[in-house]
């Protein structure tokens, strides 16, 4: 079991082209804890914005009555993915990890592997 600070040092630190990382509750928009990010890039802004695009996306499941559970949101820039995995189980609800990764350094379906893993460590 990982705490969040672990846990997302765990994640800048084993997934190739991670450039940031955040644990988000997307109910308060808040970000819980934060690593990497840049001068150009607050990372704490983005987490924010993004829990719009969880509670859009949760919303319209609703409305259409899908019964399946949201696993992982992509997001695809030019030069960036924008990875939200939503916690299950243990505390979780209302819960998502948050990846930014380059593009160009990343491989997309190692990255959902490995923040897989770490959700499953991870100590809510």
């Amino acid at each position: 079991m990982a705490n969040t600070e672990t846990a997302l040092k765990e994640t800048l630190a084993s997934i190739e082209g991670a450039t940031g990382a955040a644990l988000v509750d997307y109910t308060s928009g808040m970000a819980l804890g934060t690593i990497g990010g840049s001068k150009s890039f607050d990372l704490t802004v983005a987490a924010a914005g993004n829990t719009d695009v969880v509670r859009a996306k949760i919303r319209t499941m609703e409305h259409l009555g899908l019964k399946g559970e949201i696993e992982d949101i992509l997001i695809t820039l030019s030069d960036q993915y924008h990875l939200l995995r939503l916690i299950k189980g243990r505390g979780g609800n209302g819960l998502f990890l948050y990846l930014v990764l380059d593009a160009k350094r990343s491989n997309l379906a190692m990255a959902r592997h490995q923040l897989k893993k770490i959700e499953a460590d991870l100590e809510v």
